[in-house]
């Protein structure tokens, strides 16, 4: 096996979300994933689009490092046959471990655990407390009143201008190779 170049971390729905495009990507997002050797750094969940991604990544012979607190074993069906498979006690621990194993971040669609796990690490990014690149994949446009909501929270005066430098937003998995 070639060692590992990267690993990214993604941050992704437990759901797999109305539209089948969110899928399509996800499985995408895996085969890229594989193809360049990255590891997956993920929730370790085998339901939603999380485990889209980590089955598209194994089944192209990729690694995976999952993070999953034990109260979430069941619901989120841990995938326990992952390269690297670790239970941490709570939600905050998860986050920490998969954001401090990931050389980038990549946001797919998602419901509140998403938005808390972008949320937590953009402000990271604003306190200064990282530099890793954090990629919102924007598939059909589901991220656009998230986008919206910043640029209201520029306009109105709580954030600076800056917080638009902290991420970048593409349209589909394919553009993401551009960002990195």
């Amino acid at each position: 096996m070639k060692p590992i170049r990267k690993s990214v971390c993604v941050f992704c729905g437990s759901r797999a979300g109305k539209a089948s495009e969110y899928a399509v990507e996800a499985k995408k997002l895996g085969k890229i994933i594989a193809e360049n050797n990255w590891r997956l750094v993920y929730g370790a969940g085998n339901v939603g689009l999380m485990g889209v991604v980590a089955n598209s990544v194994q089944f192209n012979k990729g690694e995976i490092l999952g993070v999953i607190p034990k109260h979430l074993l069941e619901r989120e069906v841990g995938k326990t046959d992952l390269s690297t498979f670790i239970i941490t006690e709570n939600m905050h621990e998860r986050k920490k471990v998969m954001f401090m194993n990931s050389d980038f971040v990549v946001i797919l669609p998602g419901g509140l655990g998403t938005l808390d796990e972008f949320f937590e690490i953009l402000t990271w990014k604003q306190l200064g407390l990282h530099e890793k690149k954090i990629i919102i994949i924007n598939i059909n446009g589901f991220w656009d009143k998230l986008i919206e909501l910043l640029d209201d929270l520029i306009k109105s005066e709580f954030a600076d201008l800056s917080i638009k430098d902290y991420f970048y937003v593409v349209k589909s998995v394919d553009e993401l190779l551009l960002t990195i």
